[in-house]
């Protein structure tokens, strides 16, 4: 028993890169080694089908016959689509898979990133309307109503491939995991000795490896986003990726980061984005609405709001 025990504290690690980012994963006990490999296929094949970037995915199909033709897709990519139109209605539009051409104009994370005409800003809005997007679940088809629009699920994506790495490592007998997905974390089980997972909440006005607080969790999602992931500077102005669906422009209302725990990362992933556009006030209005969903909300002053008991902070 005694070898047995310390072969399960041996943690079984992969890093790769998918979905835009680093994957890191780190699982303990069960068949941990069959399971990573299971986990590793499954994020490409969702990075596959939902990848903006990708031509031959399922999303760029869509986008490439906006205004003409459905096109028929998988279980996964019609699932995700529709939750995130179901997060764009709660947030009455600060949440829209539909903002891929005000991504495209700002390029903000690439090397064409600049603060694009306001006449372009305008004449791009109308194409950002989810409304847009019409689905016909029982031929599993989506299509856009106007050329030139297109979807981005970049904002829900990493937490559905989260969730789903979670199941498989539950169908394969882990009780212990660290599933990072680079600012979407999840924590599955109790860590090897029996105590709960301590994920830093990353300080957005520090180095990457200063955090502001500890969210200490079991079989939860600590999903970030914040206004220092990317962005670029112009005369001293900070124009960072959030973009607010609503008027073209980086989102500003104070909020600097936003973290939710939750128990689906799909869920987390969405609400960070719709707290940050919404603002404190309408966001935790929001959240008030869901069942055991906390947050920590980081303002440009420091102030942190937190609904989360599970949450210690480490200064303000």
């Amino acid at each position: 028993m005694v070898n047995e025990h310390k072969e399960e504290q041996i943690p079984v690690i992969k890093t790769f890169y998918s979905l835009g980012t680093i994957i890191r994963l780190r699982l303990y006990g069960g068949d941990s080694k069959f399971a990573i490999d299971e986990a590793q296929k499954r994020i490409f094949e969702i990075d596959d089908r939902m990848s903006a970037f990708k031509c031959n995915s399922e999303i760029s199909k869509i986008n490439n016959n906006a205004g003409g033709y459905a096109q028929e897709i998988s279980e996964d990519t019609l699932f995700v689509i529709k939750k995130a139109m179901q997060y764009s209605e709660l947030s009455t539009g600060a949440f829209d898979p539909t903002v891929r051409p005000l991504v495209a104009l700002w390029g903000i994370g690439t090397e064409n990133a600049s603060i694009p005409e306001e006449k372009k800003i305008k004449e791009t809005l109308p194409l950002v309307n989810y409304r847009d997007i019409i689905i016909d679940e029982k031929n599993h088809t989506v299509k856009l109503n106007h050329a030139n629009q297109s979807i981005d699920l970049g904002s829900i994506a990493k937490g559905y491939a989260a969730d789903e790495v979670a199941d498989i490592l539950h169908r394969n007998g882990v009780a212990s995991a660290i599933i990072d997905l680079g600012g979407n974390i999840y924590a599955l089980g109790y860590k090897p000795d029996g105590t709960k997972w301590d994920i830093g909440i990353q300080d957005p006005l520090g180095s990457r490896e200063s955090y502001i607080g500890v969210a200490n969790v079991a079989d939860k999602s600590v999903v970030t986003s914040g206004n220092y992931e990317r962005y670029f500077l112009s005369n001293g102005k900070r124009f960072h990726h959030i973009l607010d669906p609503r008027n073209g422009y980086p989102s500003e209302n104070g909020l600097i980061s936003a973290t939710i725990i939750s128990d689906f990362s799909i869920d987390g992933d969405a609400l960070t984005t719709c707290i940050y556009v919404m603002g404190i006030e309408k966001g935790m209005k929001l959240l008030e609405s869901f069942e055991g969903v906390e947050s920590i909300l980081i303002t440009e002053d420091k102030e942190v709001y937190t609904s989360s008991s599970i949450y210690s902070k480490k200064y303000c």
